[in-house]
């Protein structure tokens, strides 16, 4: 059983829980890649293919968050795919993908790589990023942007229009050590008309790992891969409630970093909070009890040493934290029930 998620963050990366989801399955999972020997996939109409999958949850994002054009739909290579384009453009909203694809573009004769190749550079962005060993690097990268017009694949050029979209290249100098280089081919519908523009789609585009470390809370934290139950109809049942519970832990992670000030109400209800009081003891530093004060009590449950020039806990000693103040809250409340007051 597959599941196909969106998950909705605001632009400080703050995530605000599932926007769509998508359950499926399918008679062969091993050897699907040796079918496109025998089919051109292009010619396969998207109904019939597993990648609808990203159509829906666009569609289903956009009804239930209500206001498409305030959305920026962001995907990876995988969701290079111009039905998708199209279907955004129908649904009033927007979107900003990573291409695998050199389409055709201008009036059919050439190609976007083409046309990108005559670009100067427009300017550079250095950014602050880990090698594969975890150590600290920077890249700089050279942007190249310019809006063009995008010819549908030729098989399905009656079916869909063509598109006037901007094409963002940020490709990094030199080559580095100890990790791969970088180089993003973006292409969305919304304007860039400055470095300033295409360097935010660019912080915009990073955002999209958001998704991947959900998914890894689901897996590891909230282990959904090992659940085994009769039917699949249960199975999905489960793997619901995981998600919001791997979206809580999530939330929680941010929000610590993002407004740590705010009142501990927020996340935490009032039997989480006197637990916390009387089992986690307070810090000499420690002055306001904000949400942060709280947070980093769950996280030193779930390993985390709160020294002074320790980063912010992550998502790893929360789920941790989080997993045994639950069992001592519940302790906490049928305690008294069992051997009384």
């Amino acid at each position: 059983m597959l599941m196909h998620s969106s998950l909705a963050v605001t632009i400080e990366g703050l995530p605000l829980g599932l926007a769509a989801v998508k359950f499926w399955t399918r008679k062969k999972f091993k050897g699907t890649a040796a079918l496109k020997k025998k089919i051109n996939p292009t010619r396969v109409p998207i109904e019939k293919k597993e990648s609808i999958r990203w159509l829906e949850n666009v569609q289903q994002s956009t009804e239930r968050l209500g206001d498409a054009g305030r959305c920026v739909h962001i995907g990876d290579r995988e969701s290079d795919i111009y039905e998708l384009f199209c279907a955004a453009r129908e649904a009033g909203t927007h979107f900003l993908i990573r291409t695998c694809v050199d389409r055709l573009a201008g009036d059919g004769d050439h190609t976007i790589a083409d046309e990108m190749e005559e670009v100067a550079v427009k300017g550079v962005h250095r950014i602050d990023l880990r090698d594969n060993n975890g150590n600290p690097d920077q890249a700089v990268l050279e942007i190249r942007y310019r809006k063009l017009r995008v010819q549908p694949p030729i098989g399905k050029q009656r079916r869909y229009p063509t598109l006037t979209l901007t094409v963002i290249h940020a490709e990094e100098r030199g080559t580095p050590k100890n990790r791969k280089k970088i180089e993003w081919k973006l292409i969305t519908d919304l304007p860039v008309c400055s470095r300033g523009d295409a360097i935010e789609k660019l912080e915009w585009y990073a955002l999209r790992w958001k998704i991947e470390v959900f998914h890894k809370i689901l897996k590891s934290g909230c282990k959904a891969e090992e659940s085994k139950l009769r039917t699949a109809q249960r199975l999905a049942n489960l793997i619901s409630v995981f998600c919001i519970l791997s979206w809580r832990v999530f939330w929680m992670t941010m929000l610590n970093r993002s407004a740590p000030n705010a009142q501990p109400t927020l996340a935490l209800t009032a039997t989480a909070i006197t637990v916390l009081d009387r089992l986690v003891n307070d810090r000499p530093r420690a002055r306001r009890k904000t949400l942060s004060h709280y947070l980093n009590k769950i996280a030193r449950l779930g390993g985390y040493l709160a020294r002074a020039n320790d980063p912010p806990p992550g998502n790893t000693v929360m789920w941790r934290g989080l997993s045994r103040l639950t069992d001592i809250a519940l302790g906490a409340a049928v305690g008294p029930e069992i051997v009384g007051n």
